[in-house]
This record gives C-alpha cells, sequence and structure tokens, in this order.
C-alpha cells in the first residue's frame, strides 16, 4: 500500500484529502505544520508526498519538498498551490517537486497522478547536503550585505550616520560564534560573548537606543534565516530544527549581553578580564 504524506494547514482540505485516498487504497499521513512534516520525513518512510505550498506562509511548502527530495530521493513530491502567479516560488519548487498542481483539484485527477507518478518513477539525483554552520560561513559577507539593506530601510537607525563598516563591523564577529556554537554539540550553553559586549558599549558611545540594539537583533535573525532560505536545497534537514533553536538562542544570548554592557558600560579592563 503506498504511503502518503500529506501537509496542509487547512484542516477541510486535509480532512477531505486523506479520507478520499485513503478510500483509494492508500495509507496516508496527515499533518498541518511544517515542523510536523520533517519529523515524519526524518523518522518514516513514504512513497508520495502531497503538500500545499503556502502552510502558513507562501513558499512553507519548499521546506517540505526540499527535505523529502534530500530524505528520500525517488519519493513521488507534489505541491499544491492556490497562488499559481506566485511565479518565483513556482519555479524553485519545480526544481524539486515532480508537478506543481492548482487548486482546487479534482479528486478523480489527483488519484489519476499520483498512480501515473507511481508507476512510471522518475530517478532523481540527491542534492548534496550541507550544513546550517557551513552555509552560514559560506554567505557570511551576503549575510552582512543583507542586514545592512535592510538596516539601511530603518528610518530610526539610519538617524544616526555611520559608515558601512561602523554600522556591520560587530556582525562578522557574533556570526562567527555563531557558526562555531552550531558545530558544538546539541543543547552547548551559549558562552560570554566579547564580540557582543564590545558592540553594546560601541552602540552607547555612538548614540543609539535601547530599542534601537533590539532592532539591530531582530534584522540579523531575519538576515540569517534569509540566507537559509536562499539555501534551501541543500539545507541538511536532519539537523535543521536543532540549528534553527540553536541560532535564536545565541543571537537572542548575544542580544542580552550587548544590553548588559549598553546599559553599564564596563571599563577596557575590566571586560578583558571578563
Amino acid at each position: 500500500m503506498p504511503r502518503i504524506l500529506l501537509a496542509d494547514d487547512d484542516d477541510a482540505v486535509r480532512n477531505m484529502l486523506q479520507v478520499t485516498l485513503e478510500r483509494d487504497g492508500f495509507e496516508v499521513v496527515a499533518v498541518e505544520s511544517v515542523s510536523q512534516a520533517l519529523h515524519r520525513i526524518a523518522t518514516e518512510k513514504f512513497d508520495v508526498l502531497l503538500s500545499d505550498l503556502h502552510m502558513p506562509q507562501a513558499g512553507d511548502g519548499f521546506t517540505v519538498v526540499s527535505a523529502m527530495r534530500h530524505t528520500h530521493p525517488n519519493a513521488v513530491t507534489l505541491v499544491l498551490s492556490g497562488y499559481p502567479a506566485l511565479d518565483e516560488a513556482l519555479a524553485a519548487i519545480r526544481l524539486q517537486a515532480d508537478e506543481v498542481l492548482v487548486k482546487p483539484i479534482e479528486i478523480a485527477s489527483l488519484r489519476q497522478i499520483i498512480r501515473e507518478k507511481l508507476a512510471n518513477p522518475v530517478a532523481h539525483k540527491p542534492v548534496p547536503a550541507e550544513s546550517v554552520a557551513s552555509i552560514l560561513e559560506r554567505d557570511l559577507e551576503l549575510t552582512v550585505r543583507d542586514w545592512m539593506a535592510l538596516a539601511e530601510q530603518d528610518k530610526e537607525l539610519t538617524c544616526i550616520p555611520l559608515s558601512f563598516q561602523d554600522r556591520t563591523g560587530h556582525l562578522p564577529n557574533l556570526l562567527a560564534e555563531l557558526i562555531y556554537r552550531l558545530r558544538l554539540p546539541p543543547f552547548t550553553k551559549a558562552n560570554i560573548s566579547t564580540a557582543a559586549r564590545q558592540h553594546g558599549i560601541l552602540r552607547r558611545q555612538q548614540g543609539y537606543s535601547a530599542a534601537m540594539m533590539v532592532e539591530e537583533s531582530r534584522i540579523l535573525q531575519v538576515s540569517i534565516f534569509k540566507t537559509l532560505q536562499n539555501n534551501l536545497p541543500r539545507v541538511d534537514f536532519s539537523k535543521v530544527l536543532l540549528d534553527v533553536m540553536t541560532i535564536a538562542d545565541e543571537v537572542d544570548s548575544q542580544l542580552k549581553q550587548a544590553m548588559m554592557s549598553f546599559v553599564q558600560p564596563k571599563s577596557k579592563a575590566a571586560l578583558s578580564a571578563a
């Protein structure tokens, strides 16, 4: 009995498809989120993936498609989209998916497509997986440039005129610390960040507010995840959830340490001793 992983955050659509496909002789595992789909892909074997593209955000389904292609390269991979005008997203999906289906789709057509794809399998070469740490290390300069582009759009941040170096000089060290931590065993606690503490002191001297410090940190997370999104076909999905938690924890830890020195700046001697 062919096993189908059905991923859709719309309860009505998911339940209808599950009941119908099970009636047609398929074994269906239905999930409602990207994280649930990734867990199932990592722990179970499937013959078919049927995933919504928008779950709940546009393009979220691409994460599920990429994970399935990495883990089960010979599985039939089908994507459902109610917004076929998103040419950019669909073009990216087509690099990994066997077919993109437009919602609403007739059940008879869906059934036929699944059976035809199973009967005529297409060999897919597995895409080489790359760790999140390696991706961030390779694209460090691009991440910094993306961060700068976002920062320049913030009127509050740009009210203080700074050169590119003065505005972004802290980022390579913070990213290096993040990359180092990503390569440590899971759940390793964050270390004291000298770079973050120095950054807090510098921003205080430059006239930043606490809110501006928080906004810079938020933009850093956005830039990091944009880098991962751009490399999605190569991400090692076996560790991606742990890596995402580590990224969030490390960036928050760095912000906390920067804020501590921002509020109570230390002397250089005290900072060196720390």
